[in-house]
């Protein structure tokens, strides 16, 4: 049947419309024609112009819009023929091809994988130019975040066939342009100093190809904005205004400049605290929990660790779902500003299921015994964060991750505990170079995590210039599943020091109980044979009178109170400990030598405050001396840092060889600061004061040193690198000390 073009019936019926609209053929039937890819219901689902009606131009014109409106086709058109009293209406369609392959060239500085992650035009695609172009400005985007300002990205078309086409986008990266300057206008109050401190975003500097810092990162510094004003409404400028920054490129297009508009309005003072909401607890117990005070200030820091304050008072009574919202009216008259604390307490909580994934090799069990709350305990927030430190430092885990899952109906909260497990078997064969031992050849093999039990076992041996020790060790944190701790292990020492040489064999057995949440209590045995051989001919007396071999029977209780967060990184908590060695139980040594030693971990920011202080005593009981090697040394990295071994303390009057103390006096405190967040690196500035004492003569008297130095938590292990200064130098002494270790911090 011949078609009849639309356009012919059309003008022959808009001609007599008026007259003949009721004669007007009617549309019996609808077919859509050319589809390949696209189902034909969902074009048909579009149209205006249905079966049944008559025929109207401007329903189909405007289904012609609606089906480019799509984005699938190329070209739509309608044609008609006549069919069974009326019409047939064609819609006849041509898609658009199919991208078969989506490449990308000139790309070297950002690899295509961080390219096509972002890209949302992939193999499979419509050939969609407005998509296409979509996303070229996303690798635009891309670039001129990471600072390439003047990428070029020019998306390519290939045909291949009428159907498919290939797709490449060309990139020319330009250079990455540098932030020369970052200024700031209308901050009156607030120096540009203080501003550029809370800021991430940095200008560019002889060290930023360290760093990585100095380049343009769009959600960087839509952060810093966000941080400026934080820091006016931390200092009373409850209505200060930071505009989006303004960005200028050089004349030569290498640098840019940032400008930063603020307005900073007038300063407000806190006038006062109000509480509504509060059932379960009383003003007077929530006013205990806040720092606000009127007439300070008003900082929004303040009033947020206040909200978190109050919030922790409920979740650790097992009020999960309390919220806090503060009102601020502001009197501008006064330029004061009252706040009301809403508390929306909801319901009383429990634990319901404990849900623990990621465990690929680490049993459910090592995990759950570190849990603090069991099922069917009130809901406490407070034994959840610990739950979580305990878990992160077993050291088992890259990542661990506890999710709540509120059960409303049931007042119940499940917890879904994921974790990411790490290796924590470790084998190293190597050498190295030790400031105290000179070259050192190593070889360690350990297991952390023994079985996926949580058990550990080590096996080392080191040989250096002037030490080696064979090692042998095995603990067990949960003794055949009981609350108890067991350890043993046999080592062989030798180990040169100034005047002498010392050769031990010696094992140890340990148990210890954990007694509260912090607190645990473990004593250990030990049997060690020594011999003092090699002494110089010119050393003292005092060493003389120790050659040959000495059997050591010692028995050590420990009390120990460890709060800290992290025991690889610590940033608040402290240790606490206090140890008492006796011996005399066999062997042909007697002596006792006690330790206190504590160490507290202040979080300042993003920075930490250690302060430490330790003392100890030992003496010879039975009418017996005390041993050299268990006399005590102060100087070098764990003791005074800056001084040399055994360089504070007593000193043999005629030989001036340094023979130890009977006592020592050791403080400690170090400021330690990112450097490198992801690196794990961070920078310390210390200052130590210690000194060790014979029978108590001059005890109190101190040495001092200060200096600064490195700490990076290492794919291989935590390294230290520290340099000490001698701040009152004694005849003989060096003026500084640089020193290095593999091993945890103090």
């Amino acid at each position: 049947m011949q078609k009849i073009s639309l356009l012919v019936i059309f003008l022959f019926f808009a001609s007599c419309s008026v007259l003949y609209a009721q004669e007007l053929p009617v549309v019996n039937s609808i077919e859509i024609k050319g589809l390949k890819r696209i189902e034909e219901g969902a074009v048909k689902t579009k149209l205006s112009q249905k079966i049944g009606e008559p025929i109207s131009q401007e329903k189909t014109s405007e289904d012609i819009k609606t089906i480019f409106k799509m984005g699938y086709f190329d070209d739509v058109r309608v044609e008609i023929e006549p069919f069974e009293g009326g019409v047939k209406l064609f819609y006849v369609i041509k898609e658009k091809p199919t991208v078969v392959r989506v490449d990308l060239q000139g790309n070297e500085e950002l690899d295509d994988a961080k390219l096509k992650e972002k890209l949302t035009i992939t193999p499979g695609a419509i050939a969609d130019t407005v998509l296409i172009q979509d996303n070229a400005t996303i690798i635009g985007k891309l670039y001129e975040e990471e600072g390439y300002w003047l990428a070029n990205i020019v998306p390519v078309v290939k045909k291949i066939s009428d159907d498919e086409v290939s797709l490449t986008y060309q990139i020319d990266e330009g250079i990455k342009v540098k932030i020369k300057n970052i200024l700031f206008e209308g901050n009156k109050n607030i120096s540009a100093k203080k501003i550029r401190k809370v800021m991430d975003t940095k200008e560019w500097w002889l060290f930023s190809f360290v760093t990585s810092s100095g380049y343009y990162k769009k959600d960087q510094l839509a952060n810093d904005v966000e941080k400026i004003k934080n820091l006016y409404f931390d200092n009373g400028y409850i209505k200060a205004v930071v505009a989006e920054p303004e960005i200028t490129l050089g004349e030569q297009k290498k640098d840019m400049n940032i400008q930063i508009k603020i307005s900073e309005g007038w300063q407000y003072r806190l006038s006062s605290v109000n509480f509504t909401g509060n059932k379960v607890f009383d003003n007077d117990a929530i006013q205990k929990r806040i720092s606000l005070v009127p007439n300070d200030i008003f900082s929004k820091d303040v009033l947020e660790k206040d909200m978190s304050s109050i919030s922790d008072l409920y979740s650790e009574n097992g009020y999960a779902l309390v919220s806090v919202m503060p009102d601020l009216s502001p009197d501008d008259a006064n330029k004061t500003v009252a706040v009301t604390l809403n508390i929306d307490e909801g319901d009383k909580y429990y634990l319901g299921r404990i849900e623990i994934s990621g465990n690929t090799k680490t049993r459910d069990k090592v995990i759950r015994r570190e849990i603090r709350l069991a099922e069917g305990d009130t809901f406490d927030s407070s034994k959840l964060k610990r739950s979580y430190e305990r878990i992160n430092n077993l050291g088992f885990f890259d990542s661990v991750e506890m999710v709540p899952k509120p059960k409303h109906e049931e007042k119940a909260i499940d917890l879904d505990v994921k974790v990411k497990e790490r290796p924590t078997g470790f084998l190293s064969v190597g050498g190295g170079y030790s400031s105290v031992d000179k070259f050192i050849a190593t070889a360690d093999l350990t297991q952390g995590n023994l079985f996926g039990r949580g058990q550990y076992i080590k096996v080392k041996a080191e040989l250096g210039g002037k030490s080696s020790l064979y090692d042998l060790s095995f603990r067990d944190p949960y003794f055949l599943d009981s609350p108890y701790s067991f350890s043993t292990g046999i080592y062989r020492s030798k180990r040169e020091y100034i005047e002498y040489e010392k050769d031990a064999t010696g094992f140890y057995l340990g148990l210890g109980k954990s007694l509260a949440e912090y607190w645990r209590a473990d004593a250990s045995y030990n049997f060690e044979r020594a011999t003092i051989e090699n002494i110089d001919e010119t050393a003292s007396k005092i060493i003389q009178d120790q050659k040959g071999t000495n059997t050591t029977s010692s028995i050590t209780p420990t009390l120990v109170r460890d709060s800290r967060d992290n025991y690889l990184d610590p940033s608040r908590g402290s240790r606490n400990s206090a140890t008492l060695t006796f011996a005399g139980l066999g062997g042909s040594t007697a002596f006792i030598k006690g330790i206190l030693d504590s160490s507290w971990y202040f979080p300042l920011g993003k920075t930490t405050l250690m302060l430490r202080g330790r003392f100890g005593y030992a003496a010879g009981i039975f009418n017996k001396e005390l041993p050299l090697y268990e006399r005590f040394y102060v100087g070098g990295l764990y003791t005074v840092r800056g001084l040399g071994f055994g360089e504070a303390g007593p000193k043999d009057p005629d030989t001036g060889d340094k023979i130890g103390g009977t006592e020592e006096l050791i403080f400690n405190t170090d400021y330690i600061f990112p450097i490198f967040p992801e690196m794990k690196l961070k920078g310390v500035v210390f200052f130590d004061a210690g000194n060790a004492y014979e029978d108590f003569q001059n005890f109190g008297t101190l040495r001092y040193t200060a200096g600064l130095g490195f700490r990076w938590i290492s794919p291989m292990g935590p390294i230290r690198l520290e340099w000490g200064y001698n701040i009152d130098k004694k005849e003989g002494e060096s003026a500084s000390k640089f020193e290095f270790a593999f091993g945890t911090f103090f």
